[in-house]
């Protein structure tokens, strides 16, 4: 099997999406991803064992970079506050960009098969445990409630934030999913504050892109 990398492979990854947000997963056919991607089919299997071997990839890929991106955000950040409203912005930005792959993350994924799911869990653990580290340093710096259960509050920020962003996904009326930022922040803020009063939403961080 070829190397994950170079243009060939990133661009079946970027095909993937786009095919299976317009055809759903068991519609999306290999040759239709080959297509899309200005490669012939047999070129798909040299880099993906199968289909479900590309949305395995193809979560690990965007979402994992995603990771990053965000970790190395909050990194320098000292407000536990910020780095919530940071984590925030990032997961609708994100989403924002690329309806495709919204698509893709919100629906398509939550309706495979146990081995695909199994396949996804070490990546979306990292995405876990980075919300987990923002809700542990609030407490740490006596910012967030300490009498909280920290995974169970990691819960609820990823809930949160997912549960909007599939409302947006399958919405029919187009809107802005950034426009959703600072009244999810405001709610989840003002629940993790020690005392119930949370600093507004940072100016310096953009609002829109």
């Amino acid at each position: 099997m070829a190397k994950r990398t170079g243009e060939k492979y990133q661009a079946i990854i970027d095909a993937a999406v786009i095919i299976i947000a317009e055809n759903g997963y068991h519609n999306a056919q290999v040759a239709k991803i080959a297509k899309e991607a200005g490669v012939a089919d047999g070129t798909i299997y040299l880099y993906f064992e199968n289909k479900e071997d590309v949305l395995i990839s193809l979560f690990r890929n965007k979402m994992g970079l995603f990771t990053e991106t965000v970790r190395k955000e909050l990194k320098n950040t000292g407000s536990p506050f910020e780095m919530l409203a940071r984590l925030i912005q990032a997961h609708f930005t994100r989403l924002q960009q690329d309806r495709s792959l919204a698509s893709v993350l919100q629906i398509e994924l939550r309706q495979s098969e146990p081995s695909i799911r199994q396949g996804i869990s070490q990546i979306i653990r990292e995405y876990y445990n980075l919300i987990e580290h923002v809700i542990r340093f609030g407490i740490e710096k006596g910012s967030f409630n300490p009498d909280m259960n920290p995974r169970l509050a990691r819960k609820i920020v990823f809930g949160s934030m997912d549960e909007v962003a599939t409302c947006w996904v399958l919405s029919t009326r187009q809107y802005n999913l950034l426009d959703m930022t600072i009244p999810i922040y405001n709610i989840l803020a003002r629940g993790l504050s020690m005392t119930g009063i949370a600093p507004p939403f940072p100016r310096e961080i953009p609002k829109t892109h």
